[in-house]
């Protein structure tokens, strides 16, 4: 048996399909880059990276954070995943530039073939019927079924465009996620919502016999798991080659993000009833027993090749925050080291180009890595953080030619979600110490038991590892919209050109 949630880090939004013996899960990343990942596994409860869809979304100034643009929160949201007559179709909306994006390829690695579909369609859900029709289900209290032209770039003149469900209860979110499916000949739609009455997320479902006819039915599942009235709710459902039906659902963590779990669910006399609880434990049988998946975190030791085509691409462990300045990084020019080199002037870790993150995993995680910070100018930062709107970083700085140790946390007075601290606001220095030389290990520790979202910071003086500052709280909030990332920096504050080298990066799940 295996722990459920089954991925304690950030996969929100999910969607999921089979391919013959194949799992396929795509998530929402948001700001992230490359962007749109699909995760693969073979009996729902291992998961490896597939691939990104995009290296870069549409590289607009505010998606590469430059002249004080940004799209935290904001960018590629609640993909829809399909498989459809050989080819494999990803269909979202970016919040940033209010547009919908098609993805298609024949298969799961790409390349992927970029469209953009007319209108824009929140949370939507793409659907082939059987008559080679095609629909998108979308919307937000008001769930709208629109049919698409054949060749999928708008609405169709004169197709079908309704209203299927209209949440009219009190809430606090209307329904949304839409999924949409047609199972023996019935046509179902799954939505998360919160209302007013149950206080946290829910499951709902509606079905119809056509898609001309009324949409009926409610909620489906109310679960929280015992943790913290945090509803298990949103997310695709997907059958085994044996029969047996799973919803893909997401769990608000705190600080970490938004996590998928597992729900059991059958069909009876075509109404979908799922499990009472999300079970705490679950086993699947797989259907490629023994296999090996690669890890979604880890370690890197920054050993890379250019491509023939000249190109470096990372681990897909690793995205950047934004849209990366290609110019400014690179793991070729020094064996061995990732190396950032600043071309504009930020006032903070929020607006440093560049950093590189991986998801934060629980219940802990701790990443250590050398810095060389030999390259810097005053006024430069460059070190290890938690990236998040309250986030918190170790960094070695320099001031008059004199090297020092600091680290930094972003403060809020709000524990709640709401807040924006996406601003060009100094962090508060919590310590800082003088060292000799310009080469240090630093380390980052987070502790996501029970919602206590801590982080700490350390150093090795060459005997014995030494902490740093305080233990800062984070808090997960609508500014970024993502669990918190551990990431590599350099920003700088006074004059662009500065270097900081990256080598011997450590992660460890603890």
């Amino acid at each position: 048996m295996y722990s459920n949630p089954i991925i304690w880090a950030d996969y929100p939004d999910i969607d999921i399909i089979r391919v013959e013996d194949t799992y396929y899960m795509v998530s929402t990343t948001m700001h992230m880059m490359p962007g749109c990942v699909i995760l693969r596994s073979y009996d729902l409860i291992h998961w490896e990276v597939a691939t990104h869809v995009y290296d870069k979304l549409d590289n607009t100034p505010a998606q590469r954070l430059e002249i004080g643009q940004q799209i935290y929160g904001k960018g590629m949201w609640a993909a829809s995943l399909r498989h459809h007559q050989g080819m494999f179709y990803v269909i979202f909306v970016a919040n940033d530039t209010r547009k919908t994006y098609l993805y298609t390829s024949r298969t799961i690695a790409g390349p992927w073939k970029k469209q953009i579909v007319q209108g824009f369609y929140h949370d939507c859900s793409l659907f082939f019927d059987e008559d080679e029709r095609v629909y998108l289900v979308h919307g937000n209290a008001e769930i709208h079924l629109t049919e698409l032209s054949v060749d999928l770039s708008g609405p169709k003149p004169g197709g079908i465009q309704r209203i299927i469900v209209k949440d009219n209860q009190p809430h606090y979110l209307g329904y949304e996620g839409a999924h949409f499916y047609k199972i023996q000949g019935k046509y179902y739609v799954f939505l998360i919502h919160m209302t007013k009455a149950a206080g946290r997320r829910t499951q709902a479902f509606y079905m119809a016999d056509a898609l001309d006819s009324e949409f009926v039915g409610g909620e489906v599942f109310n679960d929280d798991m015992g943790y913290f009235n945090s509803g298990v709710a949103q997310g695709g459902i997907v059958d085994t080659p044996n029969g047996d039906w799973y919803a893909m659902l997401f769990q608000d963590h705190g600080a970490v993000g938004r996590i998928p779990v597992l729900v059991p669910l059958q069909f009876k006399q075509g109404t979908p009833v799922f499990a009472n609880e999300a079970p705490k434990s679950i086993d699947i049988a797989s259907t490629r027993p023994g296999y090996a998946y690669r890890p979604l975190v880890g370690s890197d030791r920054f050993e890379y090749t250019a491509q023939e085509d000249g190109k470096v691409r990372l681990q897909d462990i690793w995205q950047w925050n934004h849209t990366p300045h290609d110019e400014l990084w690179s793991v070729t020019e020094v064996p061995g080291v990732y190396r950032i080199r600043t071309g504009q002037l930020s006032p903070n870790l929020i607006f440093a180009v560049n950093t590189l993150t991986q998801r934060s995993m629980g219940p802990a995680c701790e990443a250590t890595v050398t810095l060389d910070g030999s390259g810097l100018n005053d006024g430069d930062y460059a070190g290890l953080c938690f990236l998040i709107g309250t986030y918190s970083l170790i960094a070695l700085t320099k001031k008059e030619g004199q090297y020092y140790l600091v680290m930094q946390a972003r403060e809020s007075e709000d524990s709640s979600i709401f807040g924006n601290l996406i601003d060009e606001e100094p962090a508060t220095e919590h310590a800082r110490i003088p060292i000799d030389g310009s080469t240090v290990t630093l380390l980052a520790t987070g502790n996501f038991v029970d919602n206590q979202d801590e982080c700490s910071f350390g150093y090795w003086d060459g005997t014995a590892w030494k902490s740093l500052g305080i233990t800062h709280r984070m808090f997960y909030k609508l500014d970024h919209f993502m669990g918190c990332r551990i990431g590599l920096f350099l920003y700088s504050t006074e004059m662009i050109g500065g270097t900081a080298d990256f080598s011997n990066f450590n992660y460890h799940i603890k």
